[in-house]
């Protein structure tokens, strides 16, 4: 997809500020330190449109960036372990669910494993809510740049287990360009 402008517009807390336009939504999710940010940049080629740190949980509000004036990327918080306060990680998960049972124009969540790591509860909570309230998935692995090739055979197999069969996960690098084609064929395909 061609990208002729990509602009960050608000980071809510609550759902009274989030966008109220009717525009399609396409949300990132994944644990903290997955590489959310990473991959947002690198699908809408930008360096520091959305903002990376190595330090986990970073992301602590629900982040909208309009694309080309048609659809929103929403990047979410991270779920997991954050070096943050307690009290802020423990806002995410009812902010996170608000938010997904409460977006009609959200069309579908890009949910990403880190390829270095197993998928935990965490993990399968997520597709339990994306599940119970009917949101499709497309799955993505990320960081397949820092394993070896047949490493990406067993990750995949790992993540599709949690998937229970919603997916097989796309093989994306933030850092090679890995799987961006690929993702974006499937955003296109979702969007109307």
């Amino acid at each position: 997809m061609k990208i002729f402008s990509a602009e960050f517009i608000i980071s809510a807390a609550r759902p009274e500020q989030l966008p109220v336009d009717a525009r399609p939504q396409i949300a990132f999710a994944g644990r903290s330190n997955v590489g959310k940010s990473s991959l947002i940049n690198a699908l809408l080629h930008r360096k520091g449109l959305v903002k990376t740190s190595s330090t986990p949980g970073k992301t602590q509000l629900i982040n909208y960036f309009l694309i080309n004036e048609q659809f929103y990327f929403v990047d979410l918080p991270g779920y997991g372990y954050a070096k943050a306060p307690r009290s802020v990680v423990d806002q995410w998960a009812p902010m996170i669910e608000g938010y997904l049972k409460g977006s009609p124009h959200l069309l579908t969540v890009i949910l990403l494993f880190d390829i270095r790591r197993e998928p935990d509860a965490r993990d399968r909570r997520m597709v339990e809510w994306l599940t119970h309230y009917q949101i499709p998935l497309v799955a993505v692995l990320t960081k397949t740049d820092k394993v070896k090739r047949q490493e990406m055979a067993k990750a995949q197999k790992l993540a599709a287990a949690v998937l229970e069969g919603n997916a097989v996960p796309i093989l994306t690098s933030a850092t090679s360009g890995l799987g961006m084609k690929e993702l974006w064929s499937e955003i296109k395909r979702i969007l109307p």
